[in-house]
């Protein structure tokens, strides 16, 4: 099936309120301009080198998201263009990311990656560490990132259960900082969770913003 029928056909499993970031990583300039050609404009990656590179051979206005774990000294490649960050986990990488943003006259959009799989192979915060991270001194002098909301990844396993309980964890973890922190900056608004095997229930629980790759592109490549 061509990424056109492929895309065409998702896009009428959601809501129309539901971002789709369409995750192209290992995938070939080619396929990502198909997707793009049907109107898809946010494109997600997990790679900086691989981001660096796509990004000056593909059309200027796609939306690159960032959806991997992001190292502090890879920040610099991309501050200059990346549209959101999916994966802050601590206060230092927000602290370099404000710091590059500077460096090239913007701001980027930064979610809170909260921890919320029983699997320990996943990044994020827990609530606490989020609330840690809001209330120090250092991030309320930070000018250059905005805060958006939040993300999360389920555990990989097929109890729909286990998933949808993690999802909620994630929506209440939004709530509490919305109420507490952002209760009225509009901007802190996304709730980013659901991939292509479980992303029916994350929308169920309330996300805004899902991240998807099989479903549009096929198989990854490794």
């Amino acid at each position: 099936m061509e990424i056109k029928q492929r895309l065409t056909a998702f896009l009428q499993t959601i809501p129309k309120q539901v971002q789709l970031v369409a995750v192209s990583k290992t995938k070939p300039d080619g396929l990502i301009l198909e997707a793009y050609q049907c109107g898809q404009r946010a494109f997600g990656e997990n790679k900086v080198q691989e981001l660096a590179a796509k990004k000056p051979r593909l059309p200027d206005d796609i939306e690159w998201h960032f959806v991997g774990h992001l190292q502090r000294n890879k920040v610099k490649y991309i501050a200059g263009f990346v549209s959101l960050l999916h994966g802050i986990d601590s206060l230092k990488l927000l602290l370099e990311v404000d710091r590059q943003a500077a460096r090239h006259q913007r701001i980027i959009p930064c979610l809170l990656q909260f921890h919320i799989a029983e699997e320990e192979s996943k990044f994020g915060l827990n609530l606490t560490e989020a609330e840690n991270l809001l209330q120090d001194e250092s991030f309320k002098q930070l000018k250059h990132i905005q805060i958006s909301g939040v993300m999360g990844m389920a555990t990989n396993t097929a109890n729909e259960q286990q998933i949808s309980k993690e999802f909620r964890n994630l929506k209440r973890y939004y709530l509490i900082l919305k109420e507490k922190y952002f209760p009225n900056d509009s901007a802190f608004r996304e709730i980013s969770m659901g991939m292509s095997g479980d992303y029916r229930l994350a929308i169920r629980e309330g996300s805004t913003m899902i991240r998807i790759g099989t479903k549009i592109f096929g198989e990854r490549n490794q």
